[in-house]
């Protein structure tokens, strides 16, 4: 008998900016029949300013405070939820994640981001005004490491072939 995910649990998709976590969200939801919920675009609504605005008018530890209090709300069944690429720095909320969902990892090489990130400002990405791109890739990949239930390497390969990759690993997890 094929073993399959249990039909309680949600899927959460964490990882660095421009890894394709939404993209690859859309794509797997569509493919297990779950609801796709993105919370960089339920905070962008129910904050009723763009990311970018949030960390200008905020900071970034009260964008990070936003972000996990919103998170923290999350429940439902039978989604992938999309996170934003720093919900890892709340531990309350990835506690919580962790309760409602699998926590998949989508893993690229710093490379691979550099040659996909542009303007990490316009983006919207929770960082320090004095750091850079490398330091938040080895600030961030250990907690990634750290909560994720299952870690899905996708720096070359194609979104659809990624999402069939989660697809996999989760009846196999």
């Amino acid at each position: 008998m094929e073993k399959m995910m249990p039909q309680n649990l949600s899927v959460a998709l964490i990882g660095m900016p421009a890894v394709g976590k939404s993209t690859v969200g859309v794509l797997l939801a569509k493919q297990l029949g779950y609801d796709f919920l993105d919370t960089d675009i339920l905070i962008q609504t129910k904050e009723n300013m763009t990311l970018a605005q949030i960390i200008g008018k905020k900071g970034v530890q009260g964008f990070l405070d936003i972000e996990a209090g919103h998170l923290l709300g999350l429940g439902g069944k039978r989604r992938v939820i999309s996170t934003g690429g720093s919900v890892i720095y709340r531990e309350q909320a990835m506690r919580h994640l962790k309760k409602i969902a699998t926590v998949i990892y989508l893993h690229a090489d710093l490379s691979t981001l550099l040659t996909r990130l542009s303007d990490l400002e316009a983006r919207g990405v929770a960082i320090d005004p004095n750091s850079n791109i490398d330091a938040l890739y080895k600030e961030r990949t250990p907690l990634y490491d750290k909560f994720c239930d299952i870690k899905i390497a996708c720096g070359q390969k194609l979104p659809g072939q990624v999402a069939a990759d989660i697809a996999v690993a989760l009846r196999d997890y």
